[in-house]
């Protein structure tokens, strides 16, 4: 029993990873019908610049909020003085955000080096937590717990708030919130830094676990998309899903079936495909 629970945490924290990284690629696809690919970039140049802040200052949250808000700039400058002369050209988009996946990987290994970087936990929760009879690592409890605070920060800033209904008037219909004064396009450069600054912090708190490495970038992104394609692009619901169900698989199928552990992901991703093509709670 203890040893299904572990795993069945683990799952669940590198789950709400994923979340992080897929919420910010749902919602911009969902807002702005943009298939951004360095989206994977955002999340491994915040595990980086979060080392650095870390390495710079010991502050973990100085580290959280620095990398996250710096690759946010980023995203915000790639938004506006690229992507948006390609507005809804989706080929475009494609290849010019597949073009910053390279250009920001080759930069990274120049800048940190080939060599895996692990990041220190903060001091609070290095521990670990007598539970259910068995200690586990305070850390990744943290991760479950700030997951879900997350996911209901975003529900509330889409449902709850003008900003959220603002924003579902723009995806149903651009031009008529436009004559109502609704100021889309910094609407759409909000989102992408948002999501930016999602993945980014997917980055940062999962460099303890994870560590920080070259090809990383590739190797979320990849997750990323089985996770918004399982939930339904532009549903956070769907996210938040995905995440949970893309880790629990891919934990267990580690533990169980090492040599088949991308095929008890990527299996019921084309199962769902089959049955739903928009997704489990995407629009049809």
């Amino acid at each position: 029993m203890t040893f299904w629970l572990i795993q069945a945490l683990n799952g669940i924290s590198y789950g709400m990873l994923l979340f992080l990284l897929a919420s910010g690629l749902s919602l911009i696809f969902g807002v702005m019908k943009i298939l951004n690919l360095t989206h994977g970039s955002f999340y491994l140049l915040g595990g980086y610049f979060g080392l650095v802040v870390l390495q710079e200052t010991g502050s973990f949250i100085l580290a959280v909020l620095g990398a996250s808000l710096a690759i946010a700039l980023i995203g915000i400058v790639i938004e506006r003085f690229f992507l948006r002369r390609f507005h809804l050209q989706q080929l475009p988009q494609v290849l010019v955000t597949f073009g910053f996946l390279f250009i920001f990987s080759d930069i990274a290994t120049v800048i940190w080096g080939a060599n895996p970087q692990t990041m220190p936990r903060p001091e609070l929760f290095a521990g670990s937590l007598q539970f259910a009879g068995f200690y586990y690592p305070t850390y990744r409890l943290f991760i479950i717990g700030f997951g879900l605070c997350v996911a209901a920060f975003l529900w509330w800033l889409q449902d709850g708030t003008r900003v959220g209904a603002m924003l579902r008037a723009s995806v149903d219909n651009e031009e008529i919130a436009r004559a109502l004064g609704i100021n889309v396009s910094l609407l759409f450069t909000l989102v992408f830094g948002l999501g930016a600054f999602l993945a980014a912090l997917g980055g940062v708190m999962g460099g303890p676990i994870l560590g920080v490495y070259p090809g990383a970038d590739f190797e979320v992104l990849l997750l990323g998309f089985v996770v918004v394609i399982i939930g339904g692009l532009g549903s956070l619901k769907g996210a938040l899903f995905g995440g949970l169900v893309v880790g629990l698989l891919d934990n267990f199928g580690k533990v169980f079936f090492p040599e088949l552990a991308l095929f008890t992901i990527f299996a019921p991703m084309a199962l769902i495909l089959a049955i739903r093509p928009a997704g489990l709670f995407g629009r049809e």
